[in-house]
């Protein structure tokens, strides 16, 4: 699972979510890709179940690219835990995904491979997504 190497803070807060992505909103490395519509927190673990999703549907064929990355941490206290206290341990890693982000792009593929493996991947992650081709 991806997680960063080294954090300049361990804890940080959970922030907004408003907006338009401002960057990668189109695709640089491939010919397809999976794009945002809404907004939401996609955790290392749904980025690696679409991965695998991709790259089983396209078997040895074609490349793919991880246009995010999990650097926010997520706390958690432990369950059955009284309130007060501070506040819990990093439970996980998420990626702040905003609409318009491109996530996964996909290249060296026919286009009936590239829905196929999308559209599993899209079912893993819990945005709304839709699939764009190159130009």
């Amino acid at each position: 699972m991806l997680v960063p190497k080294r954090a300049k803070h361990r804890k940080s807060f959970r922030g907004k979510m408003g907006g338009k992505s401002l960057r990668a909103s189109v695709i640089n490395f491939g010919e397809y890709g999976l794009k945002a519509m809404t907004a939401g927190w996609v955790t290392s673990r749904q980025i690696e179940a679409a991965r695998k999703a991709i790259m089983h549907s396209i078997r040895r064929g074609g490349r793919l690219w991880i246009r995010i990355f999990p650097d926010k941490p997520i706390t958690k206290k432990p369950p059955e835990t009284r309130m007060g206290s501070g506040k819990g341990d990093v439970y996980e890693y998420v990626a702040v995904v905003k609409p318009g982000r491109v996530m996964f792009e996909m290249g060296g593929v026919t286009k009936e491979q590239a829905t196929t493996a999308l559209r599993l991947a899209a079912n893993k992650i819990p945005v709304r997504t839709r699939m764009v081709e190159k130009g």
